[in-house]
């Protein structure tokens, strides 16, 4: 076994939940916080039982076409026909955009439409414009659920309407949120953090215009998402995200039974995240962590490189107990591809449990020829062969 010594490093923590936490308690049945920088689980509450979205469910219904926006196929200025059924039926029916029969509405207006007053029309006139019918745009949704992980999630329709078939978890909401933050960081800022939105003309003729939803913007310093939900059969919930110094935490809460208790219990959350935990960012991506012996190689080392940033979520309280390691198996035996996955980092904090991440090797490296290999053997044979990898041992670097 080599041994190495680091300075103080880190590695970036993903989809691992603390396992001690200081304490905190909410009214609310269906609780989560989670970083959406490392994507460290700050707090849970059966996070993992299916429950009716309502309109938080509309965050499939954005991601979808947001996904259509970044691909080249939608533009925000495509126009869309409100169709006389699809007023019918959705004409004044739960939340709205107010959309008349007939109109050419834009992919631009319906999305606002949708995020900042959580249209119910604007949701099928979107799914029929941009996939031919709202069960199409549905399967959509389910194969991008699919795609993403949820689960525990299953979608029904556009809109979040009650159904039995329509189902989530507070942790896939929270990955879905985090999701549409991260893929498209510039429609999310475009549409998510508007304070309202103005469409249409009541029968006056005065243009109507209709706050955003969302409780915590004003309330939470860096709000800006994500989205709502209400029924009688759901409560009242939010999936929500705020950033404050570089730190982006996103929240989900459901079943609350007033809209007073969903803004106290949402801004309560965020801010005691706030208060408690901190995201550090250790290590830029392209970092060179160590040098890891190469056996029977043309080089003798080979650079051990992280191919992403690496931070890590913990309490303030924990950030100088934190202890790392590299860990291979070595020596590597060549050849070595850039880019091959051949050591891990590995970061244990207090209270939490200890995170592997891999280490790519920075340099590809060819088989050593036919008479160093020789020399090699012959030096194991006659002298026991101490850098052989007959039988490896696992190196550590630590702290």
């Amino acid at each position: 076994m080599k041994r190495f010594v680091l300075g103080f490093a880190g590695v970036l923590v993903a989809s691992s939940a603390l396992a001690q936490v200081p304490t905190f308690e909410t009214i609310a049945p269906f609780a989560y916080l989670v970083s959406a920088d490392t994507g460290t689980v700050l707090y849970e509450k059966n996070a993992d039982e299916p429950m009716p979205p309502s309109s938080m469910g509309k965050m499939m219904t954005v991601y979808v076409a947001f996904d259509m926006i970044k691909k080249g196929t939608v533009k925000l200025t495509d126009k869309i026909t409100v169709s006389p059924e699809t007023w019918r039926a959705w004409n004044n029916r739960g939340s709205t955009m107010f959309l008349p029969v007939g109109a050419q509405v834009t992919v631009e207006d319906l999305l606002h439409g949708i995020v900042t007053v959580s249209g119910n029309d604007a949701c099928v006139v979107l799914a029929e414009g941009l996939a031919g019918s709202e069960q199409a745009y549905v399967d959509l949704m389910n194969e991008t659920a699919k795609k993403m992980g949820l689960t525990n999630s299953h979608f029904a329709n556009t809109t979040g309407w009650p159904d039995p078939e329509e189902y989530v978890s507070s942790r896939d909401l929270a990955i879905l949120a985090t999701r549409t933050i991260n893929d498209f960081p510039d429609l999310y800022k475009q549409f998510y953090n508007m304070p309202s939105f103005t469409f249409g003309q009541t029968m006056n003729g005065k243009p109507i215009t209709q706050p955003n939803r969302n409780p915590i913007l004003g309330r939470v310093r860096g709000a800006d998402g994500v989205k709502t939900g209400h029924t009688e059969a759901a409560g009242y919930g939010f999936t929500g995200s705020a950033v404050q110094d570089g730190q982006r935490l996103v929240m989900v809460l459901n079943g609350l039974p007033s809209m007073s208790a969903r803004v106290n219990e949402s801004v309560k959350l965020l801010e005691w995240g706030f208060r408690t935990f901190k995201t550090y960012k250790l290590m830029k991506k392209g970092s060179v962590v160590e040098q890891a012996p190469v056996w029977l190689g043309t080089e003798d080392t080979v650079p051990l490189v992280l191919d992403q940033d690496a931070a890590i979520t913990t309490t303030r309280a924990s950030r100088g107990k934190l202890q790392v390691k590299v860990s291979y198996t070595g020596p590597i035996p060549a050849p070595i591809k850039k880019g091959q996955h051949v050591a891990d980092l590995i970061i244990t904090a207090p209270g939490q449990k200890p995170l592997s991440y891999p280490l790519k090797a920075g340099a590809s490296i060819e088989e050593a020829g036919f008479f160093a290999r020789a020399w090699a053997g012959m030096k194991n044979a006659l002298f026991g062969g101490s850098d052989a990898p007959a039988a490896p041992a696992a190196a550590v670097a630590g702290k």
